[in-house]
């Protein structure tokens, strides 16, 4: 039997991000993958359906710094404790190494083993916020071992608490669903349109470089972007669209499943991260689905992709032009790109992900 865990994700269900799907994939659903009592935020308006396994919590006040925070904090640990048994719960599993769940959790039930993970944003807040930095240093002194999916994400986690044991530190790399890799959606033939069909696919938060794509967009020419995002951040985008007088294909913020099927429409995803990704799951999704992946090479994301994607630099204009041409008119490279991308994709099973983690929880429990 694998240990029962107690986890809490402190975001609304419904946020957008790799480390939500992550967390839904590995302990929600009829026969979770890992045992978990699993908690998030309860969102502003009520979910029409909830995953199997999901608890909600409805804690306002969500913050970064200060007493606020404190406050906000104290007010996880009470939500919890008040639906957790302690006696039924074998081990921690800490999401972010900062943020205000991990510290609920452990003040809610102080006398277990703790598997704390290091999912990339609580990294880049921890640098950009006093508060969080303290967070996540006293998470790393008080967990027994640290899971990072790549080796950027523990070099980084180093730089921000040079003190830490590096015998806490294991490194099981982020999976995809299993399905993916065994019947993706079908691909059709490509259309020969003439023009790349570009895809984005995620957050349009600042650090991960869509205002890069758009002033890029202007100078490759024979390309057409795509961009499934969530609505209020696609909304907030508009007047800088307007500006460079770029036309984008916007598809709403689609679910996973929509997503995938939608993959089959492009010649290639667009990642343009400006700085640290934990792992891009994105990538390997598209990957498994046959879709090919351009990318800044930025750590985490050359850690994962290395030479299966094709990396370029989305900063400078005439360099992605460049490769976008050598990419439509390079005969086999596309479907070079594809092939790899499939491979490197099957390393990635959600199932081994899973069973690093329950074997990593026997021995701590």
């Amino acid at each position: 039997m694998s240990p029962l865990a107690a986890t809490a994700l402190d975001l609304p269900f419904g946020s957008a991000g790799g480390s939500v799907e992550l967390f839904l994939d590995l302990y929600t659903g009829e026969t979770p993958l890992i045992p978990a009592r699993a908690f998030m935020l309860a969102p502003q308006t009520p979910p029409p359906r909830l995953p199997a396994g999901l608890e909600l919590m409805a804690v306002p006040g969500k913050c970064l710094s200060g007493p606020p925070f404190t406050a906000y904090v104290n007010a996880l640990r009470r939500a919890l404790a008040q639906r957790i048994d302690p006696s039924s719960v074998d081990i921690l599993h800490l999401q972010h190494l900062a943020f205000g769940g991990t510290p609920a959790l452990i003040r809610a039930l102080p006398a277990r083993p703790r598997i704390a993970f290091a999912h990339g944003t609580d990294l880049l807040f921890a640098e950009a916020h006093r508060d969080q930095l303290r967070v996540l240093r006293e998470t790393e002194r008080l967990a027994d071992a640290i899971v990072v999916p790549t080796g950027a994400m523990a070099d980084q986690l180093l730089q921000l608490a040079p003190t830490t044991d590096r015998r806490k530190i294991v490194k099981i790399p982020w999976g995809i669903p299993d399905h993916l890799l065994t019947t993706p959606p079908p691909r059709p033939a490509r259309r020969s349109t003439g023009h790349l069909r570009l895809l984005y696919a995620g957050r349009l938060t600042a650090e991960k470089g869509i205002e890069s794509l758009l002033r890029a967009m202007p100078v490759t020419q024979a390309a057409e972007l795509s961009i499934a995002a969530p609505r209020h951040q696609f909304h907030a985008l508009t007047p800088l669209v307007r500006l460079l007088k770029v036309r984008v294909h916007y598809l709403g913020w689609l679910s996973r499943p929509q997503l995938w099927k939608a993959f089959a429409d492009h010649d290639a995803l667009v990642m343009p991260s400006t700085t640290l990704e934990a792992m891009g799951l994105v990538a390997l999704e598209a990957q498994a689905c046959g879709l090919p992946v351009i990318y800044q090479p930025v750590p985490g994301l050359s850690d994962t992709l290395a030479a299966t994607g094709l990396a370029t630099d989305f900063t400078n204009p005439a360099a992605l032009a460049q490769d976008l041409s050598r990419l439509r008119s390079t005969t086999g490279l596309l479907p070079t790109l594809q092939a790899a991308g499939r491979t490197n994709a099957a390393r990635y099973p959600l199932t081994a992900t899973a069973a690093a983690l329950n074997d990593l929880g026997k021995q701590l429990a």
